[in-house]
Parts: structure tokens; sequence; C-alpha cells
């Protein structure tokens, strides 16, 4: 039996479907890239915002919670001490909504270098190292890249503990087109090790540089890596 012949709209949509990442600009670049492309990053008053190390379960482990004090109505959290400091979630005893917001897991953090959105590149997790917990960046597997300490508690002790941002990280807000968005960045402008060798960083809502050029030369991506280029007179001649 012969199938009838797709109608001319269900054609054009089967021969156009392929082709949507291309149309959006987004063919040309893995996750990271593509993420870049369609974000950018606002800046953000960093004394609104705490990082915790949160306890899980019996306390012997940790994850990342970030708080912001939205209004001034009521506070949302507070610290005590130092090296580690304590801190008190006092969001979690009244209803917060319009006065606090709190970002829990990876649908409301993520990892961001320059002009690169590493959500789906990067995993971010508390680490206990030694008498020290420590915020880590690392590369998911089948993933490039260098493992980075974003913050420390500076010390270690039972419950909820502030973490402190190693120098350069800052945190920033996702922004749509003008739209802020509900999801914060662990924000750094350049690789850790870079400074020296690249004074002026790729800024949010820039073109993105050349696949690969924001990647330490050592574990960079083959993925990103563009190929050599061979000098004429090193080419072999026909």
């Amino acid at each position: 039996m012969r199938l009838a012949p797709l109608p001319p709209v269900l054609k054009t949509l089967r021969t156009l479907v392929p082709s949507l990442p291309v149309l959006l600009g987004l063919g040309a670049f893995g996750p990271a890239e593509a993420q870049a492309a369609l974000f950018n990053a606002l800046e953000l008053d960093q004394s609104k915002f705490v990082l915790v190390a949160a306890p899980i379960g019996d306390g012997l482990r940790a994850q990342l919670n970030i708080y912001e004090q939205v209004s001034d109505r009521r506070p949302c959290f507070s610290t005590s001490g130092s090296s580690p400091a304590r801190v008190e979630p006092l969001l979690g005893s009244f209803d917060f909504t319009g006065i606090c917001s709190r970002y829990l897991d990876a649908n409301g953090y993520s990892l961001r270098v320059g002009g690169s959105d590493l959500g789906t590149v990067y995993r971010l997790s508390v680490v206990r190292q030694g008498s020290d917990n420590i915020l880590l960046a690392a590369p998911g597997r089948n993933q490039g890249g260098p493992e980075m300490v974003v913050a420390r508690t500076q010390g270690h002790s039972d419950g909820f503990l502030q973490l402190v941002p190693e120098p350069g990280w800052r945190l920033m807000r996702r922004q749509f087109g003008t739209r802020a968005l509900g999801h914060v960045y662990l924000y750094r402008d350049t690789w850790p090790g870079q400074e020296a060798n690249q004074p002026e960083a790729a800024l949010p809502g820039t073109s993105d540089p050349a696949p690969g050029s924001q990647w330490p030369d050592a574990v960079a991506p083959a993925s990103l890596v563009p190929p050599p280029v061979v000098p004429a007179s090193a080419q072999p001649r026909p």
C-alpha cells in the first residue's frame, strides 16, 4: 500500500526542524557557548546575599544554599563569629514571599566564567578539606576544564556555615535581554591563573571569544580547541 504524500506544511516542518539550531544561531557552539549566547550577567549588591554550607541529614555532608535579602521588612538571615562564621537562616521561620529569595540547587545557581555559561559543564559541591570546607567547581564526566575553589568556610563547625568567596569570585544575576531572571551565577571574569595573560576579560553580554580561547591551554577540551594555524612557509608545496 502506498502512503499518501505529506502535506506541504509538514514537508516544510520536517525540513526546518533539523535546522532550528542553525536558524537560532546555536548550531556552531557546544552547550556552554549556546547558553552564553542566550544569557547575559547582571551586577548585584553582594551585601544582600550570603553563601551557605547547609548541612545535609546527619550533618556529615553539606550543600550550597544562597540566601538573598530582597526587602528590608525583616531580616532573612544573620551571621555571627568568624573562621567559620555561623549563619542563622531566619527566612525558614516565616513566610518570606517578597522579602527573601533562596537558591538551593542547580535550578537556582550555576557557574559562569567571563562569557561562558558553564551550568551544563560544571557542578558545584561543598567538600570537606581537612579543617575547612570548600565550595568546589568541578567539570562533569567527559568534560574538560580545571577544578576551581570558589569559596571557603575558613574553618569547620556544626550547623550552617558562611562560605567566603575566593578572590575574583562574586555573584551575578542571569539576564535574558533586559529581563533579570531568578537565577544567579557564581561568576569570575577570567579563569584562575589567567589574569596576567588575559588583562581584558570578555564582558558579559558581549560576543563570545573564539571557542576554546577562554579555557586554560593545558585543559582546553578538544571539542572547543580550533585547529592549529600552519605558517605558509612550513606548508608542503604541491
